[in-house]
């Protein structure tokens, strides 16, 4: 009987656990910090041997195979341990993948991931197929490959799950763009965060298509220096596609192997220039899956977005306030401040991965009339950004943010959270962070 342990007591790992134990493993989970109370009742329920706050060597070292939760780097002692006894270690994804013949859409990318995820998932659905969301959002992929028979998977894929996947194949993979993020994870070289994404299309065959945006120089360069073999379907917003996505006056065109989508971009449902490219995306999705056209239209524009991710909390005294607490990097705060209209007072910070704050200048130049620093550490964003904003305070917990930008915003003005940052030094995560955010508004 082959001997899985698994790394990390979270939804990954039991989901992992789960289906190991239902396909004839040895299953042991180790978890260095604490596991929630209702994982652990999974886990006596399926009779799965677990413990948390230390990992024994003894009980982990004999393994034959190793499952590691996203969240936990290489460098961890335990995991160089692991490869130096060449034992492998693999991700979520690689692990529950063979055990289903469904069809797999696997979505990555540094912004537009989770939206793009949702969006297709909304149009399969729609379109009547039996079709589960998984992979880094919602419940656990393995989880539900031993439990329900989907016959279509859309899995939202993060670098680190890529890391661990060696066989993974997806039938559709989609890279939505590239923008420097979690470069502490690779040696703040950004070649090998950029690697990592590709390997999305690593095992795609000649039957396969990888879907991309031909307006990312990063992934243009890397497809120019390298070969995949996966049909390439590119979206643009700028560029004439033959084969693959673009807008031409106010309309989406998707032209796959001569079968050909229009849309009017005015009857989509999301707003914004980086959600034309989501919805070209998740389109071409939907084409290749062979959704009816109508469908396809219906289900764009009525797609009701993603938590956390630009979502208009309240307008009070003419204020709008927003939610973005899913932007984690400068790229996402990029989109959100390109896409306000009005004088805005934009509360950020957190953990900082290596931000490059001088992409925003321009856009926070013109549009942010006061900055309020939501973080432990502010040191970099008062550097940045304070000799080109009138206002500029320092804050530690949420209420006081939204009561400080209250006091600043006048009518017509936006207040928006969207913090460029990772949340762990005030919040449990970004959804965490995002619906303290939510509650403050609703208190004012």
């Amino acid at each position: 009987m082959k001997r899985l342990i698994v790394l990390g007591g979270g939804e990954s790992g039991v989901g992992t656990a789960i289906l190991a134990k239902k396909m004839g493993y040895e299953v042991f989970v180790s978890d260095f910090g604490a596991i929630k109370e209702n994982y652990k009742e999974v886990l006596s329920i399926n009779d799965i041997k677990w413990e948390d706050n230390q990992h024994t060597e003894a009980l982990i070292l004999n393994a034959d195979l190793v499952m590691k939760s996203p969240g936990i780097p290489d460098k961890a002692s335990i995991v160089k341990k692991l490869m130096e006894k060449k034992v492998p270690v693999i991700s979520e994804i690689e692990f529950a993948a063979p055990f289903t013949d469904a069809t797999l859409i696997g979505i990555t990318g540094s912004n537009g991931k989770t939206t793009t995820t949702m969006l297709t998932y909304h149009l399969l659905k729609s379109a009547g197929l039996n079709v589960g969301l998984g992979g880094n959002i919602g419940k656990s992929f393995a989880w539900q490959v031993a439990e329900n028979n989907f016959d279509v998977y859309v899995l939202e894929l993060s670098s680190f799950q890529l890391d661990g996947s060696f066989t993974f194949k997806p039938h559709i993979s989609v890279l939505t763009n590239l923008s420097p993020d979690h470069l502490d994870r690779y040696d703040y070289q950004y070649e090998n965060y950029i690697n990592s994404k590709f390997r999305i299309t690593q095992n795609q065959t000649e039957q396969d298509y990888f879907i991309y945006d031909a307006d990312d120089t990063a992934i243009e360069n890397w497809l120019k220096n390298n070969t995949i073999k996966a049909q390439k379907v590119p979206f643009s917003l700028n560029k004439t596609i033959e084969n693959g996505a673009s807008i031409q006056d106010k309309t989406m065109k998707i032209n796959i192997s001569d079968n050909e989508f229009t849309m009017d971009t005015t009857h989509l449902a999301l707003e914004g220039k980086h959600n034309l490219k989501n919805a070209m995306a998740a389109a071409s999705v939907a084409q290749l899956m062979k959704i009816r056209k109508q469908t396809i239209r219906e289900s764009l524009s009525n797609f009701q977005g993603v938590e956390h991710r630009l979502e208009k909390v309240l307008k009070i005294q003419n204020v709008q306030y927003i939610n973005d607490s899913k932007a984690t990097n400068v790229n996402a705060t990029f989109f959100a401040l390109d896409s306000v209209t009005t004088p805005t007072v934009w509360i950020v910070g957190g953990v900082d991965k290596g931000n490059d704050y001088q992409e925003l200048m321009e856009l926070v130049n013109e549009k942010v009339k006061a900055i309020i620093c939501l973080g432990i550490d502010n040191k970099k964003i008062i550097d940045a950004f304070g000799s080109i904003v009138d206002m500029m305070v320092e804050v530690s917990s949420m209420t006081d943010a939204v009561k400080t930008a209250q006091r600043i915003a006048e009518k017509g003005d936006t207040v928006l959270l969207s913090p460029a940052c990772a949340s762990f030094d005030l919040f449990e995560n970004y959804e965490d962070r995002g619906r303290q955010f939510k509650q403050a508004v609703q208190n004012l």
